[in-house]
C-alpha cells in the first residue's frame, strides 16, 4: 500500500514538474503576441532613446514623436486607449535582440527595412512607415553643393546601424577617399560632430533634421539635398506571429487610407455617417474587417479619433507644424506626387 502511494505521489510530482516546463517552454515560444499583449493590458514598444521629431522624452514618461504616436495608433486599435502604449528606449545596437527575446512587442524606432535583417534576425517589417535615405550634413562653412565633393572628408557615424556600409558604399562608388569615425552611440557621434571631432556626419536624412536641433548652433550647419541610399523605415515585430503582424500592419495601412479618403480626427463622427462604400469599410460600418484581425467593427475609427490619420501624425511631429520642419517629399500620397500607398480597404 505504502509503495503504491509512494509510486503515485513521485508519477504526481513528475506530472507536475512536467507541466510546470511546458508552461515556460510554452511562455517563452508563444507567438501569439495580441493575445499576451490583451492578457497584459498593453503594448510594450521600443522606441529610440531620444530623437526629436520621432521618438524623444525628458523624463521617460512623457513620450512624444511620430513613431511614438504610431505605437499609440496600435494600442488605440486594440484598447480604444492610446495610453496603453508603455515606451521601452533601446539602443541601436540591442533594439533587435530586444525584439527577438520579447523585452518588446514591437520596434518603433526609425529602422530601416532590409533582406539581411528579416532572415539574421528572424524578424519581419509589416509596412514601410517613412520613406528615407541616408544623407549628409556639415558646417555651412565648408561650402559644398553634393555628395560628391564630400571627398577627403572625416564621417562621423553610428556603429550597428545600415549608415556606415551606405557611406563606405558610396564613396568606394565613386572612387572618392574618406576617413570613418565610429561611435557605438548615437550621443557620441553627436558630440564628436559637434566638437570638430570630424567635418561631416552621416545618417538619415529624416535623423540629421532632429539632431541638428541638438547641436550648439544649428543654424550653422546644413544638410545637402542628395540621399545616397533608399532607407525604408518600418516598425518590426518577430516573424511567425501572423495575427500580430496583421494589425501592426493595417493599423498603418489604416491611417493612410483615412488621409487619403479626408478622414480625420475633426471629422471623424461625420465619417461615421458616410454612405461611401470606402468610408464604411474604413469606419466600419460596412464588413467585418475589424472581427477579421481579432478587434473591433471601430478599430480604426479608434486609432483616428485618438491618433489621426497618417497626414496628421506627419505634420504635428516632424512636417510643417513642427519644429523639423522636414518636407513630406517621397511621403505625400501617392495621389499628391509621393509614394506612401496602401492597399484597398475591400
Amino acid at each position: 500500500m505504502m509503495r503504491t502511494f509512494r509510486g503515485g505521489l513521485l508519477i504526481g510530482l513528475a506530472v507536475a514538474v512536467l507541466v510546470a516546463v511546458l508552461a515556460i517552454i510554452y511562455e517563452f515560444y508563444d507567438t501569439r503576441t495580441l493575445k499576451r499583449t490583451v492578457r497584459r493590458g498593453e503594448v510594450l514598444c521600443g522606441v529610440n532613446k531620444g530623437l526629436p521629431g520621432f521618438s524623444y522624452s525628458e523624463d521617460n514618461k512623457n513620450w512624444a514623436g511620430f513613431d511614438v504616436d504610431f505605437c499609440r495608433a496600435v494600442a488605440a486599435a486594440i484598447f480604444n486607449d492610446p495610453g496603453k502604449a508603455k515606451f521601452i528606449p533601446l539602443d541601436a545596437s540591442e533594439r533587435f535582440k530586444e525584439l527577438q527575446s520579447r523585452k518588446v512587442d514591437i520596434l518603433s524606432r526609425n529602422s530601416t527595412w532590409s533582406m539581411a535583417r528579416e532572415l539574421d534576425y528572424d524578424l519581419y517589417f509589416p509596412a514601410v512607415a517613412y520613406y528615407d535615405g541616408a544623407g549628409f550634413m556639415l558646417p555651412r562653412s565648408r561650402n559644398k553643393e553634393t555628395s560628391l565633393d564630400l571627398t577627403g572628408s572625416k564621417v562621423c557615424v553610428q556603429a550597428g546601424t545600415t549608415t556606415a556600409l551606405n557611406v563606405a558604399d558610396y564613396f568606394r562608388a565613386n572612387n572618392m577617399k574618406y576617413d570613418e569615425v565610429k561611435f557605438d552611440k548615437l550621443d557620441e557621434v553627436v558630440k564628436a560632430y559637434d566638437t570638430g571631432k570630424c567635418d561631416t556626419f552621416s545618417a538619415d536624412v529624416s535623423q540629421l533634421y532632429a539632431l541638428r536641433l541638438n547641436l550648439a548652433k544649428p543654424a550653422d550647419h546644413m544638410i545637402l539635398p542628395d540621399m545616397i541610399s533608399k532607407e525604408p523605415l518600418a516598425p518590426v515585430v518577430r516573424q511567425r506571429d501572423d495575427d500580430w503582424m496583421m494589425i501592426v500592419k493595417w493599423t498603418l495601412y489604416a491611417m493612410i487610407n483615412a488621409e487619403e479618403l479626408g478622414v480625420t480626427s475633426e471629422n471623424i463622427d461625420e465619417a461615421l455617417k458616410s454612405k461611401k462604400p470606402e468610408v464604411m469599410r474604413l469606419v466600419g460600418t460596412e464588413g467585418n474587417y475589424g472581427e477579421q484581425l481579432g478587434l473591433t467593427k471601430d478599430w480604426a475609427v479608434r486609432i483616428i479619433r485618438h491618433v489621426g490619420n497618417y497626414g496628421e501624425m506627419y505634420e504635428r511631429n516632424i512636417g510643417e507644424k513642427s519644429k523639423l520642419k522636414i518636407p513630406r517629399g517621397m511621403n505625400q500620397l501617392w495621389n499628391a506626387g509621393g509614394v506612401q500607398y496602401a492597399p484597398p480597404m475591400r
